[in-house]
């Protein structure tokens, strides 16, 4: 299973962004998605998930109300759309495909994509 991240770049603050991670070589439809983030010098964090059929999508805190995760099962792809940004949003995003038994804890994903950077200027 592969997992290819696009969508990256550079924005002001109050900007927005769209990420894009297609998924070849396995079953699509199977798998939570999820979308992880990792800053400089900073552990890598939790962003947001969506179950396999699409009904349920998870959050985390800080960016709930300005991100959101959705996903095209007959495309194979997964998409975060990221409002407000904010310079502390700014990392290498990841996307990941598994079963976790919570969707937040990035140890349930069983793939990962190359991750995309996502800079955001003050």
């Amino acid at each position: 299973v592969q997992l290819q991240a696009s969508g990256g770049g550079l924005v002001q603050a109050g900007g927005s962004l769209r990420l894009s991670c297609v998924v070849s070589g396995g079953t699509f439809s199977r798998y939570v998605m999820g979308w992880f983030r990792q800053a400089p010098g900073k552990e890598r964090e939790f962003v947001a998930a969506i179950n396999w059929i699409g009904g349920a999508t998870y959050y985390a805190d800080y960016v709930k109300g300005r991100f959101t995760i959705s996903r095209d099962n007959a495309k194979n792809t997964v998409t975060l759309q990221m409002n407000s940004l904010k310079p502390e949003d700014t990392a290498v995003y990841y996307c990941a495909a598994g079963r976790p038994v919570l969707a937040s804890m990035g140890r349930g994903y069983d793939y990962w994509g190359q991750g995309t950077q996502v800079t955001v200027s003050s």
